[in-house]
């Protein structure tokens, strides 16, 4: 069967029964001759929230990277039917010479949003995070934690369908990350977005997400998927549970056979 390379995404009119993000057969081949993805499907529904875990260079973030049209398929067909698309790197990457507030506006003002519009929607978005107080404040003034609210608070004035998440708590500790993990489930639970997320971290996958998947190693293929049976918003004592345990062993247990297939 023949496979067809489109263009990096195609959007089509909003269709509450297809997925937000739908890949079939695609691979990924750099010009330096490097298969990142080979025969990756994968899907995102609305209010799905998809973790992605792998090894290293399993092509990970190249799948983000198509899903926001940052990079095109090599093979088979990466459609995505929203383009309100918020994009969190594992960097908070803030303009330092911005405060809080302008930094939180600066796509807004890329979209040529009207001031009053963006500087509105900021205020919001600064409220959801829980930045209220700190919008004069640079980014020299702000804890990795505050930086991620910000980077969070600055894509959510684009009032996202598809949030991607490109493990953005990865430089935390452990203490600030488990609270980020708290306050981006109750954001998924009020906002309503769909989210593809990418982690290293196998209990951080099963705390968040509504589903996993286990990728190889590269080239990166889908090896299994798990459904998580626990219900939205999760009760942060969920993580010590026998059952959150299990299923975290599940995961790791298909983790550590992909790498060595």
């Amino acid at each position: 069967m023949a496979i067809t390379a489109p263009s990096p995404m195609t959007t089509t009119a909003v269709d509450d029964e297809k997925p937000l993000v739908d890949f079939r057969n695609v691979a990924m081949k750099f010009p330096n001759g490097t298969v990142a993805l080979s025969g990756v499907d994968i899907t995102v529904d609305r209010g799905e929230f998809v973790t992605v875990v792998g090894p290293s260079g399993c092509g990970k973030s190249t799948l983000l990277r198509i899903a926001s049209g940052l990079e095109q398929a090599s093979e088979g067909t990466a459609t995505v039917t929203t383009d309100r698309i918020g994009y969190v790197f594992q960097d908070a990457t803030l303009l330092a010479w911005r405060d809080v507030q302008r930094n939180v506006e600066l796509l807004a003002e890329l979209n040529r949003r009207p001031k009053a519009e963006r500087r509105e929607k900021a205020k919001a978005a600064i409220d959801l995070v829980g930045l209220t107080g700190f919008e004069k404040n640079l980014p020299k003034q702000l804890s990795g934690g505050m930086k991620m609210r910000a980077s969070l608070a600055r894509s959510l004035t684009l009032d996202p369908e598809l949030f991607l998440f490109d493990e953005p708590f990865g430089a935390l500790d452990e203490i600030t990350r488990e609270r980020l993990n708290d306050e981006l489930i109750q954001l998924f639970v009020r906002e309503g977005f769909a989210g593809m997320f990418i982690t290293h971290s196998v209990s951080e996958a099963v705390y968040l997400s509504t589903r996993v998947v286990v990728m190889s190693g590269r080239p990166g293929k889908i090896v299994r998927a798990f459904d998580i049976p626990f219900p939205m918003p999760r009760d942060p004592d969920i993580r010590f549970t026998a059952e959150f345990a299990e299923l975290v062993g599940d995961v790791s247990h298909a983790l550590r056979e992909g790498h060595q297939g």
